[in-house]
């Protein structure tokens, strides 16, 4: 048996704590490797090494820094169908998609390599007599970034590249579900010349958790996962006086529009729907057509498609359309929530409860389902789902398709599907929601922009990546400076105004 310990100096080390959680092969229901849960102490020496490495790094100027980064991305590139193999292993999606996963987090460490913009200050000279002012971008020191399972490539190096690239040490406590990948990342970040303690990976569980949130060296903690957990995380850190980035769950509504093209529509929502067996948090899992004939139209045409998705192994080639989920607990969870849906009154109009994968029944395979007629006050409606279920609330009029958006817990993302430009320039304006699509249905914003929810979805006023990562990874100082000319005639006790 496989046995996965944490990534501590530079080195791959063996867990003290004696406790243990079990890695499954998705798609066989097999144990393949068991993960070592973190015990404070070790939690505690990997933070105090960290803060030790920190110092130096942090003193590194940017372009070395930049340089490492740089490094990074050819080797993610060098390592990418390795990386993907492992991660389907483990999390269970595809070859494709997770070859996506880790492209998505490359592009954030691209991104990074302009770290020395990013992190340039303002300057004014002569803001007073003899007197200049500049501000400087600092890390914050030791941070942390906890992340989940369904993007073990992405979010990980989402959270790793602003922090380590502004100076920062970072502790990265990955899904216990999926750890292989954040360890090989982080052997690469030291090949790529990052010193070694720099980046520690501690596998770990709520032990870990809450001794990170309660580590008086740890400055800030970044996190994604459910909505109970960011909150939990989000106010726990704040009463320690750390900064925090929470993201949480999602609830994304795509609105189709009567001039929208149907078959594209359609399309979208397949896909965005039912694409990594819907455990994306920008998922597609609400349609909302606008109309009858509208919800005609589009229920005609997505039947065929979500009939025919294959659903299988990666292993069974890059046709397949989506895996299993991750773990016999999610399967459980998600048929509860379609029986749920079932008996509150819901049209089950594709029934897939009784899927089941030749020699592969031990897997944790979900078969595809499509409700129609859902209204709101329905389970699967409110809740998360976070599997491959899409459904389809009908509205009468543009006007109630956007209230349904706006008026639910979660503001991820969303999108409209239309030819109209005036109609998607009112949604685009009017919906108090992070991620906007524009007949884009996942609309993920690139490594350039920021991400991140509103609402229920979103804990703490800075997004990841982007500008808003580099701001949310140092704190600004602002000196003023003096350099009087001529001969010093005594010391001044007044505040001087800056005329």
């Amino acid at each position: 048996m496989r046995e996965i310990g944490h990534w501590i100096d530079g080195k791959v080390v063996a867990g003290t704590s004696g406790r243990t959680a079990d890695v499954f092969n998705p798609a066989t229901g097999e144990v393949q490797a068991k993960v070592a849960l973190a015990s404070k102490a070790e939690l505690d020496a990997a933070i105090a090494s960290a803060a030790k490495a920190q110092v130096a790094w942090g003193n590194t100027n940017p372009q070395r820094r930049a340089r490492v980064m740089m490094a990074l991305v050819g080797l993610l590139n060098r390592d990418m169908d390795k990386l993907a193999e492992m991660l389907s292993s483990e999390h269970g999606k595809t070859f494709p998609d997770a070859k996506g996963d880790i492209q998505r987090g490359l592009e954030v460490i691209e991104y990074c390599i302009g770290a020395p913009q990013m992190l340039k200050g303002e300057f004014t000279d002569s803001a007073g007599p003899g007197i200049d002012m500049y501000s400087m971008r600092q890390p914050l020191g030791v941070v942390a970034g906890i992340t989940p399972f369904n993007f073990p490539a992405m979010i990980p190096l989402w959270k790793m590249g602003p922090a380590l690239a502004s100076g920062n040490a970072m502790i990265l406590k990955p899904s216990e579900r999926d750890p292989s990948v954040p360890m090989m990342i982080a052997e690469l970040c030291k090949e790529a010349g990052l010193p070694d303690g720099v980046l520690q990976v501690i596998n770990g569980d709520k032990e870990s958790v809450d001794g990170i949130l309660d580590s008086e060296i740890i400055q800030a903690v970044g996190f994604v996962g459910s909505t109970p957990i960011a909150q939990y995380i989000y106010e726990r850190a704040a009463e320690q006086g750390k900064r925090a980035q929470c993201f949480g769950g999602a609830k994304n509504h795509m609105i189709i529009m009567p001039d929208a093209d149907m078959d594209q529509a359609a399309d979208a929502l397949v896909g965005a729907g039912f694409g990594a067996a819907g455990e994306r948090c920008m998922a597609i899992s609400v349609a909302v057509p606008v109309g009858e004939g509208t919800a005609e139209a589009l229920r005609e045409r997505l039947v065929p498609k979500i009939e025919a998705l294959k659903v299988g192994p990666y292993t069974a080639g890059n046709d397949v359309d989506y895996g299993p989920v991750v773990t016999a607990a999610a399967k459980e969870n998600i048929l509860r929530l379609v029986e749920t849906g079932v008996a509150q009154g819901a049209e089950l109009v594709v029934d897939g409860r009784d899927f089941n994968l030749q020699g592969y029944e031990d897997g944790f395979f979900v078969g595809a389902h499509l409700f129609d007629h859902v209204t709101p006050d329905m389970d699967i409606y409110k809740t998360e789902i976070f599997g491959p279920v899409l459904s389809m609330v009908r509205a009468n009029d543009y006007e109630e398709a956007l209230g349904l958006a706006m008026d639910h817990e979660y503001g991820n993302g969303t999108a409209i599907f239309t030819r109209d430009g005036d109609t998607a320039r009112d949604f685009a304006s009017r919906i108090n929601i992070g991620m906007v699509g524009i007949n884009v249905p996942i609309p993920v914003p690139l490594a350039y922009h920021t991400f991140g929810g509103w609402k229920k979805s979103g804990f703490g006023d800075l997004n990841q990546h982007g500008p808003d990562g580099f701001r949310f990874y140092t704190r600004t100082k602002t000196v003023t400076s003096r350099w009087p000319s001529g001969i010093r005639t005594g010391g001044e006790f007044n505040f001087k105004a800056m005329d």
